[in-house]
């Protein structure tokens, strides 16, 4: 993509803003990731590596079994679909001392128009009347014991983050930025485009 490879772009980004531990988790082609990065002192970081079993875990499965690499402090998910413009550094892990997750949304895309969750004096909440929606960018920060209790395996983020909003433990922000969720191989070739010819790194 604009002469690399997506997740190149996101380890490099993730480098620039002082991040340089990195655990990738993988399911899919997992073995041509880990020949293509190593461990990651190509790029001035080290990457720890968490394989899923054939089919994947999803989002909340993989982050519960990759938790022993993870450590003790809070930390910041880009799920390896996305592009994000601009700098990380002021994105990362704004957690509140009661939140368990903070969540940056962005402004519904074409391919989610009805959007995922609203957002209410900074806590993210279901849709509701009145209330503009957004959809989740996959760009969160989680504390280690959101996930800590929760049974091994396949498991989706959407349970767990209904019970946090339940608990007013779910925090979020718009993010204003261009995203793009390339999770398409028709929307990773407009993104390539418009990467050449328009954004700048």
């Amino acid at each position: 993509m604009a002469g690399k490879p997506l997740i190149v772009w996101h380890i490099e980004k993730l480098k620039a803003a002082g991040i340089t531990e990195i655990v990738i988790n993988h399911a899919w082609l997992g073995d041509q990731l880990e020949a293509a990065l190593g461990d990651g002192r190509q790029f001035g970081v080290q990457i720890a590596w968490s394989p899923e079993v054939a089919g994947g875990l999803e989002t909340a499965g993989g982050i519960r079994q990759a938790l022993p690499l993870l450590g003790e402090a809070p930390f910041w998910v880009v799920n390896g679909d996305i592009w994000l413009a601009g700098d990380y550094g002021p994105l990362l892990c704004p957690l509140a001392p009661t939140a368990l997750g903070h969540l940056w949304l962005v402004a519904n895309p074409p391919q989610h128009p009805d959007g995922d969750f609203a957002l209410v004096q900074g806590q993210v909440v279901g849709k509701m009347a009145g209330q503009p929606s957004y959809t989740f960018s996959g760009l969160a920060c989680y504390r280690p014991a959101a996930f800590a209790a929760e049974p091994q395996g396949r498991a989706p983020l959407r349970p767990l983050f209904e019970r946090w909003i339940a608990g007013g433990q779910l925090t979020g922000a718009v993010l204003a930025r261009p995203w793009e969720d390339v999770g398409t191989p028709a929307r990773l070739a407009a993104l390539d485009v418009r990467l050449r010819q328009e954004w700048p790194a």
